[in-house]
């Protein structure tokens, strides 16, 4: 039986990782795989990207960028770190960033669906216990939310989604 369960595990596996796609990839991240397209987040960051950014007038601190949080984090710590950013985007970045062009705000709310589904796949592994946070992960993400905190709800929200390049870049190295 447990030979049986390995060999579907195995080849349900080898398939994902040699099915064709357009543009998504399989992160994993000790048990946990989500399947992410990281091409259409990035065409529908691109879009409002400069718009964004134009936004971001406080150039003195970063949340995302070195030395804060992303750098040197231990592949073990890597799940939790991806699950709390996750949340932390689509709890507190999506909900807060609202602009006056309608097109715009329709790019935010289909960039955080994705965010949205892509989170809810990662906490169900995360639930499991598959995905253990040590002390640098959660430093990292405390120090994430510290520097958010320097600023008011809209501009760290505003701040955090034109940063939103440097995670896309960070999990795709990384993984």
């Amino acid at each position: 039986m447990k030979v049986c369960l390995s060999l579907c595990l195995l080849s349900a596996t080898c398939w994902l990782y040699l099915m064709p796609t357009t543009g998504k990839k399989i992160f994993q991240s000790g048990p946990c795989m989500i399947s992410m397209n990281v091409k259409e987040i990035r065409a529908r960051f691109t879009a409002i990207k400069e718009t964004i950014q134009a936004r971001d007038t406080v150039r003195t601190i970063s949340i995302l960028s070195y030395p804060y949080s992303l750098h040197k984090i231990n592949s073990t710590d890597r799940c939790c770190i991806i699950h709390h950013l996750l949340r932390f985007y689509v709890d507190m970045v999506f909900r807060h960033c609202k602009t006056e062009d309608s097109q715009i705000n329709r790019k935010i709310s289909s960039i955080a669906n994705y965010f949205l589904s892509i989170k809810n796949t990662f906490k169900q592994c995360h639930e499991q216990n598959a995905c253990s946070c040590g002390e640098q992960a959660i430093e990292k993400y405390k120090q994430i939310l510290a520097n958010y905190g320097q600023m008011n709800i809209t501009s760290a929200a505003m701040k955090s989604l034109g940063e939103l390049d440097i995670l896309l870049d960070w999990m795709e190295k990384v993984y």
